[in-house]
């Protein structure tokens, strides 16, 4: 993060050689300078005497201005928990000044737009052969990192502010409830400044981020609208850059990834809301560190709003020991590895006969994963939360298993109904989990829409009803009469 927030520069440093040194300052502004007294100290010579030219006196004037007006912006805001206008200007911003590594970022052109289409389009009709899951992509499109960014804060949006709002609330709370009243408006600017705060630090968090990621779904999380499949061309060649990898295959081999996530998140309606809920429901058992806030607000000075950041940037969030809070993140961490060991899976199985570089692209993007960049970490400061698959080996193993034992069929299943997915405790023991019968929801969702339609009239479907039973309306026991060997199973395994 900036070492000088908010733009504010450092006060100037006191000159060696005392009141002579007042007396030579160029500006003319000191006292024996025969010149008119600068009241306010603005300007390169300002001396350190004058509280704004401890605070301000560095800057020029347009430096100076932008300040103001990011103050301004910060005590005046009266939204939700983040200020996600000042966050969408700080990711800008922060992807406009291009990465550590000097790579700035560029509008895509014609010729990276249509390799971006040629290589999901190529990827989806590879997809067919290895998922029963038809393509999710309505349309694709080349990012630049700053489309990225406007395109993918409604989503960080629903990540960050349940937790952005436990700690407005903590806010207010550190203080003893008889003083709450009198400090009404202390209160409601130290929340204003909180909310400019977060967006401050995940706007630079966003836009740091977006110098990293090659598509739309890189944290396992549908990031872009529906339907969307994306890539950033500047980021796919700097991923390849060290692979020693065709160009052409790493992007085909990350529209691969990209477009089975497609498929995952179109095809599976409740997918996308379990996850966000999950989300949702861990942000909901972290506490905010009120020991550390107390002492934020203890030592608050509105001329010092760094403070804020820095408490911020130390991460005040501690999750909740309880079976709760522990089932709450089993649950969550699942679900990212199974996503993410489903993509894997089959992205490979797409791949392997086709890409000379599909193992070591594999290994490579599953390390990546693993560990994650210095955005996601400043993520995990930030909402207490890390959004990585800690299982996605084990989840890819046992999806390979599921493929091998049930077929593309069988395996794709599971996602009908989140009580038929996998639980952290069959990534123990996949094998277990492989070879043993599941449930079969089909009779239980008939039996609902049944309830829904109301009685029907006598009568009404018994024909339909004799023709499955003996005459004597019992089960037929007639060899196969439950599938090809009588043994209840459909073509599954199920």
């Amino acid at each position: 993060m900036s070492d000088t927030p908010f733009g504010f520069g450092l006060p100037p440093e006191e000159p060696d050689d005392g009141d002579e040194g007042k007396k030579k300052d160029p500006t003319g502004g000191g006292q024996g300078s025969g010149g008119p007294a600068n009241p306010f100290g603005f300007g390169p010579g300002a001396g350190g005497d004058n509280p704004f030219a401890a605070m301000f006196g560095s800057m020029n004037p347009n430096d100076l201005g932008a300040a103001f007006q990011q103050l301004g912006q910060m005590l005046s805001y009266e939204g939700g928990p983040v200020n996600w206008d000042m966050a969408k200007q700080i990711a800008r911003q922060t992807v406009s000044q291009g990465t550590t590594d000097g790579s700035k970022d560029a509008s895509v052109g014609p010729a990276e737009r249509s390799s971006v289409d040629e290589a999901l389009r190529l990827a989806d009709l590879w997809l067919d052969g290895v998922t029963s899951m038809p393509s999710g992509s309505v349309t694709t499109v080349a990012w630049s990192r700053a489309e990225w960014v406007e395109a993918s804060l409604p989503a960080w949006q629903q990540l960050v502010d349940p937790v952005a709002e436990r700690v407005g609330l903590a806010m207010g709370d550190v203080l003893p409830e008889e003083m709450q009243a009198m400090a009404g408006p202390l209160i409601g600017m130290m929340r204003s400044m909180g909310g400019a705060m977060f967006g401050q630090q995940i706007g630079q968090a966003v836009g740091v981020l977006a110098g990293e990621v090659v598509g739309s779904t890189d944290i396992g999380l549908p990031l872009a609208p529906a339907g969307k499949a994306a890539l950033l061309p500047l980021n796919v060649e700097r991923f390849g850059t060290d692979l020693s990898v065709p160009q052409d295959e790493v992007r085909l081999y990350l529209a691969l990834r990209e477009a089975a996530h497609q498929r995952l998140f179109a095809h599976v309606p409740w997918l996308r809301s379990h996850l966000f809920g999950a989300v949702e429901a861990y942000a909901r058992g972290i506490k905010v560190d009120t020991g550390k806030l107390e002492d934020v607000v203890g030592q608050f000075d509105p001329s010092q709003p760094e403070t804020l950041q820095d408490a911020l940037q130390q991460g005040m969030f501690q999750p909740e020991d309880t079976p709760e809070q522990k089932a709450s993140l089993a649950r969550l961490e699942t679900a990212l590895a199974l996503v993410e060991g489903w993509v894997d899976a089959v992205v490979h199985e797409a791949a392997k006969s086709r890409l000379t570089s599909a193992d070591a692209l594999r290994e490579t993007m599953r390390r990546r994963r693993a560990s994650g960049g210095p955005a996601e970490q400043t993520f995990a400061t930030l909402i207490g939360l890390q959004l990585r698959p800690r299982r996605l080996r084990d989840a890819s193993r046992l999806w390979a298993s599921l493929t091998d034992a049930r077929g593309v069929d069988g395996r794709d299943g599971l996602w009908e109904h989140p009580d038929m997915l996998p639980t952290a405790q069959d990534l123990d023991d996949p094998d277990g989990f492989v070879h043993h019968e599941q449930p079969d929801f089909s009779e239980l969702d008939k039996m609902l829409g049944e309830a829904a339609r109301g009685p029907q009239k006598p009568g009404a479907g018994e024909q339909d009803r004799g023709d499955a039973t003996g005459t004597d309306g019992s089960p037929d026991d007639r060899p196969g009469a439950d599938g090809p060997e009588g043994d209840g199973k459909d073509d599954s395994g199920r």
